[in-house]
């Protein structure tokens, strides 16, 4: 359904009728390729939601979301090697981390995610195979505000596949407002196969620096049941604040919690991040049937500087449930992310600190 812009959710184009002729001046949907280094010839689509929110979406590493900027602040962490093509030779063993870009959203599964483990007698690389896998791009929609359309998405599918299965497609729409900052991602997953399929999704969001920086306040609340060894870093009664670089997150060094997070009436659960000294926050939104964990992602090392909140669907590291997808059967998932700047907002947000 087409979103028309009102003084809510895009002020700055309340009056912008006949002040313009093309839709680009406002905003919306540039597809390019990188030309050089270990990405060159990577598909990208730019998202310029005319709100200060522009996000990289990566065609060729599963639609997943590399660089993310509100205004002049980066809101993700890029990894040193940066965007590089996939390849299914990082499907195994710890070689994910290789291609591991970082950026805004890396998703992980469809069937496994987690280190490396070996599942009835099948290898399972970190993090599963869906970072390493292009998108067959579907559909483009622009905006038109001449015609009162102010939405504007980006649709394509992403198959996991191989002679006697599994065979399991994911459909996945990111769509945005013109005039709002916000981004909604849409996944349906069908298992196009005659047997079960092994299935888990885990939405890896990485924040970074500005926004994640000493004294910015991690936004959760429900029970924490932290990873083994990092029982004293969650058991802190501060861990929700991010601290400066530490040296306990040098090289490999992390601590990792799944949280039991709290739910409104409607089920959904909001959890984000808040800068205060920016006045600059993000929400996640999801439903908590979708996604009954989160896993939250501390590594804090010099340079190396991120923090990563995790909506989960299935089974990691003997925390949540084992999922299969039978054949012909549909599993949606849907998550947004918006960026609060608005005082009544952050402490709106803040408010769900617990």
């Amino acid at each position: 359904m087409a979103h028309k812009i009102t003084a809510a959710n895009g002020a700055a184009y309340k009056h912008a009728l006949g002040k313009f002729i093309n839709p680009a001046q406002l905003g919306g949907i540039e597809l390019a390729s990188i030309d050089d280094g270990p990405g060159r010839g990577v598909r990208t689509a730019w998202v310029n939601t005319g709100s200060g929110l522009r996000y990289k979406v990566v065609i060729d590493r599963g639609l997943d979301i590399a660089d993310c900027f509100y205004g002049p602040h980066s809101l993700c962490f890029q990894t040193y090697g940066g965007i590089s093509s996939g390849s299914p030779a990082r499907d195994l063993g710890g070689e994910w981390l290789k291609g591991f870009f970082g950026g805004m959203l890396t998703c992980c599964g469809p069937q496994h995610v987690g280190g490396p483990a070996t599942i009835d007698g099948v290898e399972y690389g970190v993090h599963g195979t869906h970072s390493n896998t292009p998108a067959e791009l579907e559909l483009i929609c622009q905006s038109e505000p001449a015609d009162g359309v102010y939405s504007m998405s980006i649709t394509g599918t992403v198959r996991t596949a191989r002679l006697f299965g599994p065979n399991v497609e994911l459909r996945r729409t990111i769509r945005s407002t013109l005039g709002e900052a916000a981004l909604h991602i849409h996944d349906c997953f069908i298992n196009r196969g005659n047997t079960p399929a092994r299935h888990c999704w885990l939405m890896h969001f990485n924040f970074g620096y500005p926004l994640l920086d000493e004294g910015s306040l991690i936004v959760y609340r429900g029970k924490v049941r932290p990873r083994k060894g990092c029982e004293s870093w969650f058991g802190r009664k501060d861990f929700k604040t991010v601290p400066a670089p530490i040296a306990r997150h040098a090289g490999g060094g992390e601590d990792v919690a799944f949280v039991d997070v709290q739910s409104d009436r409607k089920g959904m659960c909001r959890v984000g991040l808040v800068n205060r000294a920016l006045g600059l926050g993000v929400e996640l939104s999801y439903l908590k049937s979708h996604f009954p964990l989160l896993a939250n992602w501390h590594h804090f090392g010099a340079n190396e500087y991120v923090m990563g909140l995790e909506p989960l669907s299935g089974k990691m590291e003997n925390q949540g449930q084992e999922l299969s997808i039978a054949p012909g059967e549909h599993r949606e998932y849907s998550c947004s992310l918006r960026v609060l700047t608005a005082k009544q907002e952050l402490d709106e947000l803040i408010g769900r600190h617990g």
